[in-house]
């Protein structure tokens, strides 16, 4: 049994028992965030702030979508003026939607802001510090000195901000950092929330608290341990303020709204989070409705089915540990996590019925074509298969059905606890056994133990689902049960959106932990089967537990941006989908640029009019490629790097 007892990694009171994080209020105009108010939904112009008509219009759209707070860049003094022939505008049309000016490099523009707007969101990455991408090495007393030159620099802000009565967002991003951090912390979740710590604390040096704060990152796992990080060392400090979700750079469609919801579901599934912004690379008010729908199932959440305490907690909810699980097959062990199909509602099944699970029969070859979303096995029910499949497809059936046609290779049964306790016919090579909470006694979990043949399939039908799931993980782990678990969720009846945003939410949130060897999504009338193993695989890319295509850290565009990031992300997506594992960093404008890419292989930033920037990860290779010129120069970059592949 483990010795980590729950107060160990106790960010939260529970992780059984559903209850939002109790926060303090903080004031902006007329809608309060934290406390108990709702989760706040908010979104950024991508207008030219100058523009005043095109802002006030675009802000207009975002206003009746349901956006609460609208957020406006705010880069130098001229743009920050201008916030207030915005805002009157606004004013004058009957909005009074609070108005959040975004800082980057210049404080100077944030206290000019600061007089005009009702809240101010400043990066301590590069507000009054240092980002030059330096190896630097700092003593305790240099260390001290920069604080101390920033408290200069931030305290009027501060001061302004608490005479005017409007609010600050203290905004980390992962890829953002000041040298000084890096150099004593690295690149590390800790460092993000001492960043912001540190701009906190001489907030509460003035007494100025209508503070509101964040941990972004286009790395799920890394956002989602920082929020965490953030919780207990807040604790530590008698603090209580509210947070801003967000996963940077998520990009679009599909991926960007799976990515989303891995990395702001998996907080909110803990009741912590005050406000959420969903950055997607499209259209702001296309954001709102994907937040809304996050939001929206938590507002009676509370109410869920019991799930039984937990006394001790094996994992550590700071750093990413994938769960032990021995290897039966190709599951567990050190094999990427499984992605399961389903045909058990099909009457009949034929070579065609695998399309949309990868596997493309062509009856002139006489053969299949394997995409890089094929999965790995499909549940069939009770159905009869009577032609060759995949050399790399399994199939699991009813432990009945198996055993009417034991020994056709390939062909998997699936017992339920009863059946699998009460047999003795099974697979000398792999049997599968659908477990819920309720069966996962001690004397189940030592028989799985025990045979070296057994996957576990864990289900729940408890509104609270991933809890529960997590306390089943819990459980095995606190009984040295080591047995590989496929993670399975049912859905019914959604739309595209809400079914991704859910499942990705459910299931990623395990993932995110280092819980499970695969995925198997249940789902009737929620689309077509090929868009539910392409979810599936989404979760696992969301997550970096199976990278099966090509991930794109492309930012959702703002007034800094120097070209069309919607076109240019559609134009380079267009040319490289095909590259397995390339990730792609396609941003805007300098501001997160080659901090966000840190974690991409190549980057593709907008530096001025017309211009583009091309780094290979944290390096610039070409400065000031025309932007006609450069998606073909990241092509021949990504060449010249032995990385491209051709289709």
């Amino acid at each position: 049994m483990s010795n980590n007892r729950l107060s160990d990694h106790q960010y939260i009171k529970s992780l059984t028992q559903f209850k939002r994080v109790k926060s303090r209020e903080v004031t902006i105009g007329e809608i309060p965030l934290g406390g108990d108010n709702p989760i706040r939904i908010q979104s950024m112009t991508t207008t030219d702030t100058m523009d005043t008509e095109k802002t006030v219009a675009q802000s207009i759209r975002m206003i009746e979508a349901g956006c609460e707070y609208v957020r406006i860049t705010a880069p130098s003094k001229k743009e920050a003026e201008n916030l207030k022939a915005i805002k009157d505008s606004l004013r004058a049309k009957g909005y009074k939607t609070p108005l959040v000016a975004d800082i980057h490099f210049t404080p100077n523009a944030a206290e000019i802001a600061a007089k005009i707007v009702e809240k101010v969101r400043v990066n301590p990455g590069n507000y009054a510090d240092k980002k030059k991408f330096e190896e630097l090495e700092y003593t305790d007393e240099t260390y001290t000195k920069e604080l101390e030159r920033i408290e200069e620099r931030f305290t009027p802000l501060v001061k302004i901000c608490k005479e005017e009565g409007i609010a600050m967002r203290i905004g980390t991003n992962h890829g953002s950092l000041s040298d000084r951090i890096l150099g004593r912390y690295g690149d590390t979740p800790e460092g993000m929330v001492e960043s912001a710590l540190e701009f906190l604390r001489i907030c509460e040096k003035h007494d100025f608290k209508n503070i509101v704060l964040s941990m972004k990152a286009s790395n799920t796992q890394v956002m989602v341990q920082a929020y965490r990080l953030l919780l207990i060392k807040m604790a530590a400090e008698s603090m209580n303020y509210p947070l801003h979700l967000g996963v940077t750079e998520a990009g679009d469609g599909e991926d960007g709204r799976i990515k989303s919801a891995v990395g702001i579901g998996t907080l909110l599934e803990d009741g912590i989070g005050d406000t959420i912004r969903v950055s997607l690379t499209e259209e702001p008010e296309a954001e709102i409705p994907v937040a809304k729908a996050l939001a929206e199932r938590y507002e009676n959440r509370g109410n869920h089915k019991l799930i039984p305490a937990i006394n001790y907690n094996p994992i550590n909810p700071y750093e990413y540990n994938r769960r032990a699980a021995k290897e039966v097959h190709n599951i567990g062990g050190k094999h990427h996590p499984v992605v399961f199909g389903d045909l058990s509602g099909r009457e009949k099944i034929t070579a065609a019925s695998l399309f949309p699970f990868g596997y493309n029969y062509s009856v002139p070859l006489d053969k299949y074509n394997i995409s890089d979303l094929a999965c790995d096995y499909i549940f069939i029910g009770n159905n009869a298969v009577d032609f060759e499949i995949p050399g790399t497809l399994g199939l699991v059936t009813s432990a009945k059905n198996w055993q009417k046609q034991t020994g056709k290779p390939r062909l998997h049964p699936l017992f339920s606890v009863d059946e699998y306790l009460d047999t003795d016919s099974y697979s000398p090579k792999l049997n599968f056994i659908t477990a819920r909470i309720e069966e996962l006694s001690e004397l189940f979990m030592e028989t799985i133990e025990s045979d070296p043949t057994a996957v576990l399939i864990i289900e729940t039908d408890n509104e609270h689902g991933m809890a529960e799931q997590r306390r089943m993980f819990i459980e095995m782990m606190n009984n040295e049960c080591i047995s590989p678990v496929i993670i399975k969720r049912s859905y019914a009846n959604l739309t595209d959106d809400k079914f991704q945003l859910y499942s990705a939410t459910d299931i990623g949130a395990l993932f995110i932990d280092g819980l499970g060897d695969g995925i198997w999504i249940d789902a009737e009338k929620c689309g077509s089967k090929q868009f539910i193993n392409s979810t599936s695989f989404g979760i696992l890319q969301a997550t970096r537990t199976r990278i099966s295509k090509t991930e794109y850290i492309s930012c959702p565009s703002c007034g800094r941006t120097l070209f069309d990031l919607q076109e240019t992300t559609a134009k380079i997506r267009a040319q490289t989908s095909h590259l397995k594992g390339v990730k792609i960093g396609i941003m805007g404008c300098i501001v997160n640029g080659p901090g966000e890419m840190a974690d991409a292989d190549y980057g593709y930033v907008g530096t001025g009019p017309g211009k583009i920037t091309l780094y290979k990860e944290k390096e610039v290779v070409r400065k000031n490629v025309p932007e006609l010129e450069a998606v073909d120069a990241l092509i021949d970059l990504i060449k010249q790097h032995g990385d491209w592949v051709e289709i």
